[in-house]
């Protein structure tokens, strides 16, 4: 009985002495390793990817947002527009609206918005491609296809008093490629194309 307590006793104190080890190592010493090699190597990445325009915080990189005019739901005929969001591009609420390709509903969404787009920018509605009209799986998409920022270069250049070729430059200048050569489409982050279009609408 005696032999039985001890090594009850032997076992339970060393299965807490492993407890408080791996409780040190994974709870305290990994998760500061990992924040001080992210700190160092990924400070921007590990901190969000925030602009600041003016020492002040305009938004994510990583994040879409809306480009409407103030007060309204109404898109700002000066700014590049991004994906549409059934989210209203909030991170806590990411997903896509699970409506299938075939679905009457999201076939009768895309023509209205396609007839917007086309609209809104002053070009037929062939011209319109598909990321015009559609979320992305996360509907916080940043990123927007070369071709929906071409069709509103010129929109863009009345509403801010600039040339068509200044707009057009700005926007082959913040053109990505595809990842590592081979990965994803090209594509323009809408952020960094608005921040630009600010400083450059700025001068003139």
């Amino acid at each position: 009985m005696n032999n039985s307590v001890a090594n009850t006793g032997r076992l339970a104190w060393a299965a807490l002495r492993m407890l408080l080890v791996l409780t040190v190592l994974t709870g305290i010493l990994y998760p500061l390793a990992v924040t001080g090699i992210g700190q160092a190597a990924f400070h921007d990445q590990a901190n969000g990817s925030i602009v600041k325009v003016d020492g002040k915080e305009a938004g994510s990189k990583l994040i879409g947002q809306s480009w409407n005019l103030p007060g309204t739901d109404k898109p700002d005929p000066k700014w590049f527009q991004g994906r549409p969001s059934n989210s209203g591009y909030d991170p806590l609420a990411t997903g896509s609206g699970q409506l299938g390709a075939s679905d009457p509903r999201l076939v009768k969404e895309v023509k209205a918005a396609k007839k917007q787009v086309a609209a809104f920018n002053g070009v037929p509605e062939s011209k319109v491609p598909a990321d015009a009209v559609t979320g992305s799986a996360s509907a916080i998409d940043p990123d927007i296809s070369p071709q929906y920022a071409d069709i509103q270069v010129k929109r863009v250049a009345e509403a801010n008093g600039l040339t068509v070729a200044q707009v057009r430059k700005l926007v082959d200048e913040h053109t990505a490629g595809r990842t590592a050569g081979f990965m994803g489409e090209p594509h323009v982050n809408v952020l960094e194309l608005n921040i630009a279009l600010r400083a450059l609408a700025a001068k003139n």
